[in-house]
């Protein structure tokens, strides 16, 4: 799978560069299986400097380029090569940011959440029911929920369900302006 999208990155990497000469990678700590914290590797798809605050939709600071990589999810082809290092699956919740600041600059505290410890029982994954079922800037108790239901039901039938359901909202360029599927 690296190899067949290294000519997309690649394309991708040059327009980040050309379009504001900016660093190419975003990093971030993130919580990883058993609580283990690593650094997930995504394309940068906002302005140098945008603070820790995380992006809401038409969210100012996203670049132009920014923009249509968040809607096909190209901008999260970096994390195959947490997936190689065993960082992350391809299924699994999302992996949380460590002390992420939320909209209005409130301070997740995702440790403090019901249902965390469980959470992190799985390896986080590329995608998840929470990302596929319910908008991105969704109150994190809520997308606990999706993502303790994930725990409890995985599958392999489940994981390729995602998987093909991701891939088809990548190619409609749907991530980000999708409405709630589930209640």
């Amino acid at each position: 799978m690296l190899i067949a999208t290294l000519p997309i990155s690649i394309v991708i990497a040059v327009g980040i560069k050309l379009e504001d000469g900016g660093e190419i990678f975003f990093r971030q700590k993130r919580w990883g299986l058993a609580g283990k914290i690593f650094k997930v590797l995504k394309f940068r798809t906002m302005q140098m400097n945008s603070g820790p605050e995380m992006a809401r939709e038409s969210d100012l600071r996203v670049t132009r380029l920014g923009r249509f990589l968040r809607s096909m999810g190209l901008d999260e082809l970096p994390q195959i090569l947490n997936i190689l290092k065993g960082e992350m699956s391809f299924v699994g919740p999302r992996p949380l940011a460590i002390d992420e600041k939320l909209y209005g600059g409130h301070q997740a505290r995702y440790e403090d959440l019901p249902g965390f410890e469980e959470r992190l029982s799985v390896r986080p994954g590329l995608t998840s029911l929470a990302t596929i079922y319910i908008p991105k800037d969704s109150d994190p108790r809520r997308k606990f929920k999706y993502d303790l239901l994930y725990v409890r039901k995985a599958s392999l039938a489940l994981d390729l369900k995602l998987i093909g359901l991701s891939y088809l909202i990548s190619l409609s360029g749907r991530w980000e302006h999708r409405k709630s599927k589930l209640s």
